[in-house]
C-alpha cells in the first residue's frame, strides 16, 4: 500500500462529472515498412505484455471510510487489461474532423474508480488525416492525473515504445500474485495519524508564505522591479466560467526548426518564450474576432516539474507552478514576444524566491476530505463566476526525446496532448516536443470552444505572424543619381 501524496489527492479531489481529471495524448503511427499490418490483436498482445513495466498499469485506488484521509494505491486483484485496452474505427469521410471529435468523446467519460485509472484505445481508418499515409493508425491514451504528471507520463509510455523499429526484449514476468484489497479497519489505521498532523502543518505553511512573501515583495519594491502577474488578477474570459461534459479536442504540429529559427532571432528568447507567444497570438485572435478582448493582458499558469532525475518513472505528481502575462493587449508580434520573454524572466526568478515546492507542501498540508468538500461545493455553486480568475489558461511544456521512436515496428509520427479542464479554467494547451517536431494540443469544452478547428487555424497563423516579425528588414540598395548632363 502506498497512500496518494496531497498534489496527487487533490485531482481526484478536484473531479466532477463535468469535469474528468486524467490526462492524454494521441500518438499516430505509420505502419511497419514490413511484415502483416499492425492490427488491433498485434496491438493488444504488444501491450500486454509490457504491462509490467510500470506498476501504474495494475494499481487502483482504495479509499478511506468516509474521506478521513487520501486514498491508497493498492494492487488490483481482480486486474484485466481487456478492460483497458479499446478499439474503434475513424467514421467516414475518416478526416481530422472526425478524428478530433472522437478524441473529445473519449476525453469526456471519466475513468471507473474501481479499477487501475488508465484506458489505451487503438483507432483505425485515418484514410483522410493530412499527412498520415496509408494503413496509419492512432492510439489514444488516457490517465489519471492522480497518478502521474507530464514527466513521468512521458516516461511511462515509453514503457510501449522502442527506439529501433525492432521491438526490444522486455525481461519476462514473473507470476503475479496480488493480494486482498485492505479492509476498512487498516485504512483507516494507517491514515489517522497523518490527518491529526495536517491542520498544525498547514497553519505552519501560512505563516511561512506570507513571511517568504512579504520578504519578497519588498525586496522588489525597493529595487522597484515589476511583479508578475499574482492569482486572482488575471482579466475574467469566455475560458473561465463553469465548464460542461462536452469535451473538444484539437491539436497542430510545428517544425521545431521554425521555432527554434524565431527563437535565434529574438536574442535572447527560448523555446519556450516562442511558444507562448504563438499561444498568445491565437488567444489575441480569437478574441478579438469575437469581440471579447479584455484590456487586461490574459495569464497562463505553466507548470514547472520539480522531479528528481532518479524519480522520473514514479507515480504521482511533481510540480510547481509559475503565473505568466501573455501581453495580449499588445497588438505587435514581436514587442509581445518581447514582453512575455522579460515577464517569464520575472516570473521565474519570483517563483524561485517564494520556494519551487510551495504548492507540493500545501496540498499535502489539506485534509483530503476538506478539499472534497470544497470542491463540491465550488461547483454546485459555480462560484467561479464570482470572483476573478486565478489565471485564464493552463499551457504546459513537456519536452520529449528528438529521435524517432516505434510501436512494434510502427513509426511514431506525432504525439499531441490533452489535459483537464474544471470550473473557472477551460482551457487546457499542452506542448509535446518529439523528433524535430513539436505540438501544441487543445482542450476545452465546445459551449466554451465551439470552433477548435479555427482556433487551430489562429495557431498556425500566430507562428506565422512570428516569424514575418522577426525577419530581418533587407536594407534598401540606392543607386546614385546622375546629374543630367547639360546641352551643348
Amino acid at each position: 500500500m502506498e497512500q496518494l501524496q496531497g498534489l496527487d489527492a487533490s485531482f481526484l479531489s478536484a473531479e466532477t462529472p463535468n469535469a474528468p481529471m486524467h490526462v492524454g495524448s494521441l500518438l499516430t503511427f505509420a505502419p511497419p515498412d514490413a511484415g502483416d499490418p499492425f492490427d488491433f490483436d498485434r496491438y493488444r498482445d504488444l501491450m500486454a505484455s509490457r504491462i509490467h513495466v510500470s506498476k501504474v498499469f495494475r494499481q487502483r485506488l482504495a479509499t478511506v471510510p468516509l474521506g478521513l484521509g487520501r486514498p491508497f494505491w493498492v494492487q488490483d486483484p481482480s486486474f484485466d487489461v481487456d478492460f483497458h485496452l479499446h478499439h474503434l474505427a475513424l467514421p467516414s469521410p475518416h478526416g481530422m474532423r472526425e478524428l478530433s471529435r472522437l478524441v473529445g468523446r473519449e476525453l469526456g467519460r471519466p475513468l471507473d474508480r474501481a479499477r487501475p485509472l488508465w484506458e489505451a484505445t487503438f483507432v483505425e481508418g485515418l484514410k483522410r488525416v493530412p499527412g498520415m499515409p496509408a494503413g496509419a493508425f492512432a492510439m489514444l491514451t488516457k490517465v489519471h492525473h492522480a497518478a502521474i504528471d507530464g514527466v513521468s507520463g512521458a516516461e511511462i509510455l515509453g514503457a510501449f515504445l522502442d527506439a529501433t523499429p525492432e521491438p526490444r526484449e522486455v525481461p519476462v514476468e514473473g507470476k503475479w500474485r496480488p493480494g486482498p484489497l485492505p479492509t476498512d479497519v487498516e485504512l483507516l489505521r494507517r491514515a489517522t495519524g497523518k490527518v491529526v498532523a495536517e491542520p498544525a502543518r498547514l497553519a505552519e505553511l501560512v505563516a511561512g508564505t506570507v513571511r517568504s512573501a512579504l520578504r519578497v515583495g519588498a525586496h522588489w519594491g525597493v529595487n522597484r522591479v515589476e511583479l508578475p502577474p499574482l492569482p486572482f488578477r488575471a482579466p475574467r474570459t469566455r475560458f473561465n466560467v463553469p465548464v460542461t461534459p462536452h469535451r473538444v479536442w484539437g491539436g497542430v504540429v510545428f517544425s521545431l526548426d521554425r521555432i527554434k529559427a524565431v527563437k535565434n532571432a529574438a536574442e535572447g528568447a527560448t523555446v519556450n518564450d516562442v511558444v507562448l507567444a504563438v499561444c498568445a497570438g491565437a488567444l489575441r485572435r480569437l478574441l478579438l474576432t469575437e469581440r471579447e478582448l479584455p484590456a487586461k493582458p490574459l495569464v497562463a499558469m505553466t507548470p514547472i516539474s520539480v522531479r528528481p532525475e532518479e524519480a522520473k518513472r514514479a507515480m504521482g505528481n511533481q510540480i510547481s507552478a509559475m503565473l505568466v502575462s501573455l501581453a495580449t493587449d499588445e497588438p505587435d508580434p514581436r514587442k509581445r514576444l518581447d514582453a512575455i520573454q522579460q515577464g517569464a524572466r520575472r516570473s521565474k526568478t519570483y517563483h524561485h524566491a517564494l520556494g519551487a515546492r510551495v504548492i507540493m507542501d500545501y496540498a499535502q498540508a489539506i485534509p483530503f476530505a476538506a478539499s472534497g468538500l470544497a470542491a463540491r461545493l465550488y461547483t454546485q455553486l459555480q462560484l467561479s463566476r464570482l470572483h476573478a480568475p486565478v489565471f485564464n489558461v493552463v499551457i504546459t511544456n513537456v519536452p520529449g526525446p528528438q529521435t524517432p521512436l516505434y510501436m512494434g515496428g510502427a513509426r511514431l509520427i506525432s504525439n499531441i496532448g490533452a489535459g483537464p479542464i474544471f470550473d473557472g479554467i477551460g482551457l487546457f494547451m499542452p506542448v509535446l516536443s518529439y523528433a524535430g517536431t513539436i505540438s501544441i494540443g487543445v482542450t476545452s469544452c465546445r459551449e466554451i470552444l465551439p470552433d477548435v478547428e479555427g482556433f487551430c487555424r489562429f495557431l498556425e497563423e500566430s507562428l506565422e505572424e512570428l516569424e514575418k516579425a522577426v525577419r530581418p528588414t533587407p536594407r534598401r540598395t540606392t543607386t546614385p543619381r546622375r546629374k543630367p548632363r547639360r546641352a551643348a
